[in-house]
């Protein structure tokens, strides 16, 4: 089996984008619609976990290779051998993302980090041309 490695971090465009358009529309509420300031200040904390990452540039990332799966994301790590997983399951959310779960023989459920995750679609392609099974789940509520 070739090795597969996916890596991204945290400080990205999008990142960036998304944080400058909240502060921005924050600025404007304050200054156009005279919103109180407290109630932006609480607004405004919630992106601080991303400004976060933004700053640190924090790691995560997968690898498939002979021996089993393997993640990281910041401090946190984790391997799964093959002999041990029954199969990966992917439930998209009702947010459109999609987690991640190791489905392991003994019916215990690994979920990988969501940021540690490639995109469901060339993930699940990776998967199945490894003979690996996957389960698709869209929109569960549970599980």
């Amino acid at each position: 089996m070739t090795p597969y490695a996916y890596e991204t971090t945290g400080r990205n465009r999008a990142t960036l984008v998304t944080l400058a358009l909240i502060w921005v529309a924050i600025a404007l509420a304050i200054w156009l619609l005279n919103a109180a300031l407290w109630m932006m200040a609480i607004l405004g904390a919630f992106t601080l976990p991303a400004l976060y990452d933004l700053i640190t540039a924090r790691r995560s990332g997968l690898n498939l290779s002979s021996d089993g799966l393997t993640w990281f994301s910041g401090q946190r790590k984790g391997t799964i051998t093959w002999d041990q997983i029954s199969h990966i399951r992917l439930d998209t959310r009702l947010d459109l993302s999609v987690r991640t779960t190791a489905m392991l023989i003994t019916g215990r459920k690994v979920r990988l980090p969501l940021e540690a995750t490639p995109p469901a679609d060339a993930f699940e392609k990776t998967l199945t041309d490894r003979g690996i099974k996957v389960e698709r789940h869209h929109f569960s509520l549970m599980g």
